[in-house]
């Protein structure tokens, strides 16, 4: 499977920093869905914005990176958006977000076309759980919890999944070695959890363990996207096939890049007006 073929759904955003006047497309599966593309899969994107100037924004970067946008509909309102500032250490924060018509109800065309992938990615913050075993039906699911341990919840989407994602960061080695064990346990195939400047585990259901060290990255700017850019990675490492020995470093490498630049893959235009309206009072 030299070219995989990878369908994300769910969660799209654009990501406003006032400081820069910017905004960035981003959010979970929209940032897989763009690097799996860039890794070497062939990429499709599921996924509702709104005939705005962000969803322009969104639109256009897909398409320039190679994405399939065939299943990316318009809906009348806005298209999510979330502003970002910095604290008085210089740490990034969330200063407040809008869904806009992120949330969306897959149709019965699209689950048709996950026939003719390899896998589909989705998150907990695509609010798709009530499709997941319609999406599991028709293809192997990548699901990406990001900080939401709740135990009852992985282990009721971890059953139907070839690959769950957590983001274990900050939490010490007893709690992190629990979650992993709590993951492997929920009946996924695979389990990636990863812990920023920890590095990451991926285990094949506690079987086999293998651990990457994080990427020492120069220059670091920002930390949006990164934990995306190591789940596209290995996401298309695993339906490739290859050695966790040699694709988990260099996911580990690309993370870091990530980090050197605003925006989780770049295609940064200037802030919407009424998202700007919307920052200033």
């Amino acid at each position: 499977m030299l070219q995989p073929r990878i369908a994300t759904a769910g969660d799209n955003v654009v990501d406003c920093y006032p400081e820069l006047g910017t905004m960035f497309p981003g959010g979970n599966t929209l940032n897989v869905s763009v690097f799996a593309a860039r890794f070497g899969a062939s990429s499709a994107y599921l996924g509702q914005i709104a005939a705005d100037a962000a969803g322009d924004a969104i639109s256009t970067a897909l398409q320039d990176e190679g994405v399939d946008t065939s299943g990316l509909r318009r809906a009348p309102g806005s298209t999510a958006h979330c502003v970002i500032g910095h604290d008085a250490r210089g740490d990034r924060v969330f200063v407040s977000s809008d869904l806009g018509v992120s949330v969306f109800t897959p149709s019965s065309v699209d689950l048709a076309r996950l026939k003719a992938f390899d896998a589909i990615h989705v998150g907990a913050t695509s609010q798709l759980d009530p499709w997941i075993p319609a999406f599991a039906a028709e293809t192997r699911l990548s699901y990406d919890f990001g900080t939401r341990h709740n135990a009852e919840h992985i282990h009721r989407v971890g059953r139907s999944c070839y690959l769950i994602v957590l983001s274990g960061g900050g939490l010490d080695d007893a709690a992190f070695e629990s979650l992993l064990e709590q993951a492997e346990g929920s009946g996924a195939t695979w389990t990636l959890v990863t812990r920023g400047t920890e590095g990451a585990t991926l285990s094949n259901g506690g079987r086999r363990r293998w651990k990457s060290q994080a990427h020492r990255a120069e220059g670091v700017i920002d930390t949006l996207g990164a934990g995306d850019t190591f789940c596209a990675r290995v996401l298309v490492g695993l339906l490739r096939n290859e050695n966790p020995s040699q694709f988990l470093p260099e996911a580990a490498a690309v993370a870091a890049q990530t980090c050197t630049h605003f925006g989780a893959f770049g295609h940064g235009v200037p802030m919407a007006a009424q998202i700007v309206a919307t920052t200033t009072h």
